[in-house]
């Protein structure tokens, strides 16, 4: 399974921002939606994720606040930004015009 350093660059900023995008999650359930949402093919690794998550805080993308977790813990509980919002909008345009160029060069017409 790849791991989040072998994603192309910026990819997991966006996988990040499009996770939290509905609601705010903290750290392992984000890392966990990414795993299931990708069917397992995709682990993030808390060596990635947690640096991920403090940059894209200290750019204003993402906001933490610490909450109860289901497990009656507290855990930090990240949520998205306007500008984090208008990052992810941008990142998913490049996402969709970069597939599109890969796509045209493996899958010819």
């Amino acid at each position: 399974m790849p791991k989040a350093n072998d994603l192309v660059h910026g990819m997991l900023d966006l996988l990040i921002l499009k996770t939290i995008e509905r609601e705010a999650k903290h750290g392992w359930a984000i890392a966990k939606e990414i795993q299931q949402t990708s069917s397992e093919e995709l682990q993030i690794q808390q060596g990635s994720l947690y640096p991920a998550l403090h940059r894209l805080e200290q750019q204003a993308w993402i906001k933490a606040e610490w909450r109860e977790s289901g497990t009656g813990r507290q855990a930090k509980f990240y949520s998205l930004t306007k500008a984090g919002r208008k990052q992810m909008e941008s990142e998913l345009a490049n996402w969709r015009r970069l597939s599109k160029a890969i796509n045209s060069v493996v899958q010819p017409a």
